[in-house]
């Protein structure tokens, strides 16, 4: 089976269509990149970052900023690959030796996969390289003011922190509740969830103080530990009173378990989760993009024998723009509840789907 799929033909149009990929998914970073350090570099060095951490802080944006281009990228090397098989003959030399159309496209499909594997990887590695290249920007933004309400924070270590009431200037919370998440069937790391009316900064031991409040430790049988305390330390609540009125992180600095936690937390408390849940069945639905986005792009890249290479630019910029848009609107759709949000991520990936499979069929093999 693989001997057959890798002939000499497969090898050509794969070879073809990775170095249109690469030097997409690669190009338009480094291109926005150069935009970026133009329009920054005096505010980074005004900063008095070294030059060492700026250069280095754009080397950990680069797994975003391929995650973001990766559809854009199969779709152009898709098009541009079956177009030029198409202008210069070479399609239809194969057809008349008997290959049809959809074999010559396998080696594309075959690469899309491949694709949506490592946009997989990159969604799972950006949100930790995200929060590198804040370090090394010094980055990190506060809220004005010495008071929060009603919050949410996610922390290391699977943690969340539903906070009623923050005060900087006492270094005090009212109503606290802290999740640790435990590893899944081991009972030696459970998860539990510790409550409380107020908690207590103390500098000096850099840790929380909880009082009055109770431990839960959820052991997966039932009933499960309960502990009433007047007095808690908890020495891995690190995170300063200053560092609380953080802004919080946007759902594509966090990875797809620990949305799911930061999810829950805003559920148990009456939150509306509707968009952040959106944006977590994206984390998924955006890999299988560059596998749909193939199965569309080859059949539509048979046309450009009209125009050459400036159909080929035009066809995949609108068709990108176009998809971008779908994202945008069911993004809105599924925020406001008019769609399940899983549903609602997942329909400008069916809508492709279905036309690509439309026209794979209506194309002449």
């Amino acid at each position: 089976m693989i001997r057959r799929l890798f002939h000499p033909l497969d090898r050509y149009v794969f070879a073809e269509f990775t170095k249109i990929f690469v030097a997409t998914a690669l190009g338009f970073p480094i291109l926005l990149t150069v935009i970026d350090l133009t329009d920054n570099l005096d505010k980074y060095l005004s900063r008095n970052l070294a030059k060492k951490d700026i250069a280095l802080s754009y080397v950990y944006a680069l797994p975003e900023s391929m995650y973001l281009v990766l559809p854009a990228a199969v779709l152009f090397a898709t098009v541009f690959t079956i177009g030029a098989l198409t202008r210069h003959s070479e399609i239809t030399a194969a057809k008349a030796s008997g290959i049809s159309f959809h074999r010559i496209a396998v080696p594309i499909f075959f690469a899309s996969i491949l694709t949506g594997g490592l946009a997989l990887v990159l969604s799972e590695l950006a949100p930790v390289s995200n929060r590198r290249v804040v370090q090394l920007r010094q980055e990190a933004t506060f809220a004005i003011g010495t008071e929060r309400y009603n919050f949410a924070f996610g922390a290391e270590e699977g943690r969340v922190y539903k906070i009623q009431q923050l005060q900087t200037s006492t270094g005090s919370v009212e109503a606290i509740q802290i999740e640790r998440r435990g590893l899944e069937g081991d009972s030696t790391y459970p998860t539990w969830i510790a409550t409380a009316q107020r908690a207590k900064w103390q500098p000096e031991n850099s840790a929380w103080v909880l009082q009055g409040g109770t431990l839960h430790v959820l052991t997966g049988q039932r009933p499960d530990l309960s502990i009433t305390f007047d007095s808690l330390k908890d020495r891995h609540f690190r995170e300063t009173p200053t560092q609380l009125m953080a802004s919080p992180k946007a759902p594509k600095d966090m990875r797809y378990k620990e949305l799911g936690r930061y999810i829950r937390a805003l559920e148990r408390s009456g939150s509306d989760v509707n968009t952040i849940k959106v944006e977590r069945a994206l984390k998924i639905a955006i890999p299988i993009t560059c596998i749909i986005i193939a199965l569309f792009g080859a059949p539509l890249a048979t046309s450009t024998q009209r125009g050459g290479a400036a159909w080929g630019i035009g066809l995949s910029l609108g068709v990108t723009v176009a998809f971008l848009i779908a994202i945008q609107l069911t993004k809105a759709i599924g925020g406001e509840g008019v769609l399940d949000p899983d549903v609602a991520a997942w329909l400008p990936n069916t809508l492709f789907a279905f036309a690509g499979i439309i026209l794979l069929a209506r194309v002449r093999t």
